[in-house]
C-alpha cells in the first residue's frame, strides 16, 4: 500500500520559518577523554562516531537539559498529529489483524487457524517516533532532512522514510560524516536516541533537531546519570554495538556492557576473585574480553567497587532481572548485606512494551500450535528475544522480516535467535494447521498481513492440488 508521493503534496505555510538558531549550550569542564566505541573498532583506534568529542567531566545531563529547551529542538511534533496518524493508518494497518482482534485474537481462513499474541507489533514509543518523523516532513517540505540512525529496526518503515527523502547520515570507515549537514537542515534523532557527542555536534551546527527518542530510553539515561553522580559504575545489560546502548553509555560515567547472563557471571566471578564459578581469569583477559564494551580507562580492579544496573530496553526481561539479582548477591557477598546500599544501585528500567510482548509470547508457547511465525526486522533486538522464547520451548518458529522471505512454493528463509540465516523446504505441514503469530515492537500490522497472505496462498494451492 505504498504512497510514496503522498507527502510531496504537502504545502509549506507561508508565515512559518525556521526557528532562531542557538549557539553553544552552556560551559562545561573538560579533562579526561570520554570514549564511546562502536562495533568493529579496536581500543587503540576507537573514537566517537560524531565529529565533536566530549570529555569525562562534560555535564551531559545539563547539556541535554539546555538542549531540550532551545528554540531549534522539538520532541512533541508540530501540530499535524491527526493528519500524519491517518496517513500511517492507511499505510500500516491490516484488515486481517483487525479481524483477529475482533474475534478474540483467533480466526480460521480455510484450513489455517491463526492465533495472534495478546501483545504484539507497534508499541507506543515506536508509533510516536514514526509519527513525529512524518510530521517533520510535513512541517519542513523543502528542507533537507537527515536521520542519525534507522528510526526503528523495520525495513518497511525505513524504506518509507527514504521515499520521503529522509536521508541517513553517511558513514565512512565506521564514522558518521556530519559534515554533510548544513545550517538550516533538519536532523531526526531516532527512537533509540543518539549519543551525547552527536547531539553536541548537531547543536553546534545550529540545525533543527527533531527528537523521537522513546521516553523509556530516556528513563534509562536518567538511571545511568544517577549512577555517575554517585560514582557507581553502570553495568548495562545490552549489546555494545546497538544504537540504544551506545547512546546510554554516552550518558554514563564508568560502564561495562554485558550481553547475557554468562558475561554477567564472568564479571561477578571476577569481583569475587574467582570464587563464584571460576569463569573469570586475569585482569588482562578481562579487558580483552570486554575491550569493545567498557568505558575508556576502565580498570576492573578499581571500577567494580560500586555498581549500578541499567539495561537496553529491548533485552529479555527475565534475563535483565536475573542479572540484577546476581550482581546484588555478589556485592552482598563481597561487602556484607549491611553495606549493600554503598555498593549496589538498581532502578526498574524494563520497558513495559517489551515486557508485555515477551509475556504474551510465553503464554502463546503454552498453546497447541503447529508452528509460530515471528515477524520483525532482522536487526531488531526485541524481536530476536521473541524468537528466543519459542526456540527455547522447542516449538518450530520462523523469524522473518517481510513476506519476501516466504516462497517460491512452500519454502521459507528465516533467522534463528542468534542471527543464523537458514532455509527450509515444506515448512508448512500438510492439512489443517494452527499458527501462532507475533511481531516485534517495530513491526507494522501490514507487514504481518502480507506474510499471512503468503501462507494462505501456499495452503490454498495445496488444497487445489489435493482436490
Amino acid at each position: 500500500m505504498a504512497m510514496s508521493l503522498q507527502l510531496c503534496r504537502f504545502s509549506a505555510l507561508s508565515d512559518r520559518s525556521l526557528p532562531e538558531t542557538f549557539g553553544r549550550i552552556g560551559v562545561f569542564r573538560c579533562r579526561k577523554p570520554l570514549s564511546v566505541r562502536c562495533s568493529g573498532e579496536s581500543e587503540s583506534s576507537s573514537s566517537s562516531s560524531a565529529s565533536v568529542s566530549v570529555d569525562s567531566d562534560f555535564d551531559a545531563k545539563a547539556f541535554r537539559h539546555n538542549l531540550t529547551r532551545s528554540k531549534n529542538y522539538n520532541r512533541r511534533g508540530f501540530g499535524h498529529k491527526d493528519e500524519t496518524l491517518a496517513l500511517m493508518n492507511r499505510e500500516y494497518t491490516s484488515d486481517i489483524i483487525k479481524t483477529l482482534k475482533d474475534n478474540g485474537n483467533e480466526y480460521t481462513w480455510g484450513n489455517v487457524t491463526v492465533k495472534l499474541a495478546e501483545a504484539y507489533g507497534f508499541c507506543w514509543g515506536v508509533e510516536r517516533a514514526v509519527q513525529i518523523a512524518y510530521e517533520a516532513r510535513k512541517q519542513f517540505p523543502d528542507e533537507k532532512i537527515w536521520i542519525t540512525n534507522e528510526i526503528i529496526h523495520n525495513p518497511t518503515v525505513n524504506q518509507r522514510l527514504a521515499e520521503m527523502e529522509v536521508k541517513d547520515i553517511p558513514i565512512d570507515d565506521g564514522k558518521k560524516q556530519f559534515d554533510v549537514v548544513d545550517k538550516g537542515d533538519v536532523v531526526i534523532l531516532p527512537a533509540f536516541g543518539a549519543a551525547v557527542d552527536e547531539m553536541l555536534t548537531l547543536s553546534n551546527k545550529n540545525v533543527q533537531i527533531v527528537d523521537t527518542t522513546c521516553p523509556w530510553v530516556s528513563k534509562v539515561w536518567n538511571s545511568v546519570e544517577k549512577h555517575k553522580k554517585g560514582e557507581y559504575t553502570s553495568i548495562i545489560h545490552g549489546k555494545y554495538a546497538h544504537e540504544e546502548t551506545i547512546a546510554t553509555a554516552s550518558f554514563a560515567g564508568k560502564y561495562i556492557i554485558v550481553k547475557n547472563m554468562a558475561e554477567a557471571m564472568y564479571v561477578c566471578d571476577y569481583i569475587l576473585g574467582g570464587e563464584l564459578d571460576g569463569s573469570s581469569s586475569t585482569r588482562e583477559e578481562f579487558l580483552e574480553k570486554f575491550k569493545f564494551a567498557v568505558s575508556g580507562g576502565f580498570d576492573p580492579d578499581i571500577d567494580l567497587f560500586k555498581v549500578g544496573i541499567a539495561n537496553q530496553t529491548t533485552m529479555l526481561k527475565g534475563e535483565t532481572e536475573e542479572i540484577g539479582r546476581l550482581v546484588e548477591r555478589t556485592m552482598m557477598r563481597k561487602y556484607g548485606v549491611e553495606n549493600i546500599n554503598n555498593h549496589f544501585m538498581s532502578f526498574n528500567t524494563i520497558c513495559d512494551a517489551t515486557q508485555e510482548r515477551q509475556d504474551a509470547m510465553y503464554k502463546m508457547v503454552e498453546e497447541k500450535l503447529d508452528l509460530i511465525l515471528v515477524v520483525g526486522g532482522w536487526n531488531s533486538s526485541n524481536t530476536s528475544h521473541l524468537q528466543e522464547i519459542a526456540e527455547e520451548r522447542g516449538i518450530p518458529s520462523y523469524w522473518i522480516d517481510s513476506e519476501k522471505r516466504i516462497g517460491p512454493g512452500n519454502r521459507i528463509s528465516h533467522k534463528l535467535m542468534h542471527g543464523e540465516l537458514v532455509e527450509k523446504e515444506n515448512w508448512l505441514p500438510e492439512g489443517p494447521i494452527a499458527i501462532g503469530v507475533t511481531s516485534g515492537a517495530s513491526t507494522p500490522d501490514k507487514v504481518v498481513e502480507d506474510a499471512l497472505i503468503k501462507v494462505f496462498d501456499i495452503k490454498r494451492e495445496e488444497a487445489l492440488q489435493l482436490a
